[in-house]
C-alpha cells in the first residue's frame, strides 16, 4: 500500500513532462493504479489495490475552466509540456483554458485519458514505459 507522503515524493522529481514516464513507473511500484488528477485546483484522489483510496489537498488557487473544450489546443499544451518548455502550473493553466476538467492516470493501461467538464475523452495518450525506475 502506499502513502501520500511516497507519492510526493515521486511527484517532486517531476520538473517537465519529459519526466513523467519516470513518475508513473515509480508510483506503480509503490501499488498505485489510478489517479484523477483535478485540474481546477490540483486535488488529486490516488487508488491503489485492495479498495485504497487517498485523495490529496488542492495544490493551488482554483482555475477557471473553459466552456468549450478544445482538443487541438490541449494537443499542443501536451506536445510542448513533454518536451519540457513548460512547468507543471503552465500545463494545468493551459489544460483549464483548453476545457480539460480531470486527467485520468491508469497505471495498469499506462494512459493517460483528459476528461472535459461533460465526462468526454478529450485526448487519450499512451505513456511511454520506460527501462528502470
Amino acid at each position: 500500500m502506499f502513502t501520500l507522503e511516497q507519492v510526493k515524493a515521486a511527484h517532486a522529481k517531476v520538473r517537465s513532462g519529459a519526466d513523467f514516464p519516470k513518475y508513473i513507473q515509480e508510483i506503480r511500484t509503490l501499488g498505485l493504479r489510478r489517479y484523477e488528477f483535478l485540474v481546477s485546483n490540483g486535488e488529486t484522489v490516488y487508488y491503489g489495490d485492495a479498495a485504497t483510496k487517498i485523495a490529496s489537498q488542492p495544490m493551488y488557487a482554483p482555475l477557471a475552466i473553459a466552456e468549450k473544450p478544445s482538443a487541438a489546443d490541449l494537443r499542443h499544451t501536451i506536445a510542448i509540456h513533454q518536451q519540457g518548455q513548460t512547468d507543471f502550473m503552465t500545463f494545468c493553466v493551459q489544460a483549464a483554458a483548453a476545457g480539460v476538467e480531470k486527467w485520468v492516470i491508469d497505471t495498469e493501461k499506462m494512459v493517460c485519458t483528459y476528461v472535459d467538464a461533460n465526462g468526454g475523452t478529450m485526448v487519450e495518450e499512451p505513456i511511454p514505459a520506460v527501462d528502470h525506475v
